[in-house]
């Protein structure tokens, strides 16, 4: 991961009968194909007990691929940019804290024009928590875990 927003709480849209939801934008540096960027989410969705039941409905965890650099990508179910960016608060506000300047592939327009352009009232909070970026061995040594333990 390049960067990470903060934590935002955000208002349900399309099913608005739930809690709300928290959201963060992550910029990751990725070589491959967006196809297998999408299987590496989902596998990460389906590890954190994701069931995919109602559309829109409650879920443990929800990983979409917003942007891919200037790559315009539409196959089998993949739509890079996301179809729905421009329309959502709850991913433009987190997006423009990190990628203000970024500019939407077909639109032509940053993410803070989207921002400023987007019909979603929806509430977004931003909340006083951040995630921290640590590297952590593959082989599943976290030497953050272990600062300040007797060997």
């Amino acid at each position: 991961m390049v960067r990470v927003s903060s934590i935002y709480d955000t208002d349900p849209v399309g099913f608005r009968e739930q809690e709300s939801f928290l959201n963060v934008v992550a910029q990751v540096d990725w070589d491959g194909e967006p196809r297998e960027l999408l299987q590496r989410c989902l596998a990460v969705e389906k590890t954190m007990g994701r069931e995919r039941r109602v559309r829109n409905g409650p879920r443990t965890l929800d990983i979409d691929i917003l942007l891919c650099g200037n790559r315009i990508h539409r196959e089998g179910g993949l739509e890079i940019p996301h179809p729905r960016l421009q329309e959502r608060r709850f991913v433009l506000v987190p997006l423009e804290e990190i990628a203000p300047g970024t500019v939407h592939p077909l639109l032509g327009l940053t993410v803070r024009e989207l921002l400023a352009r987007c019909p979603d009232p929806s509430g977004v909070r931003k909340l006083p928590l951040r995630i921290a970026l640590e590297r952590v061995d593959p082989s599943g040594y976290n030497p953050a875990a272990s600062r300040g333990k007797r060997q």
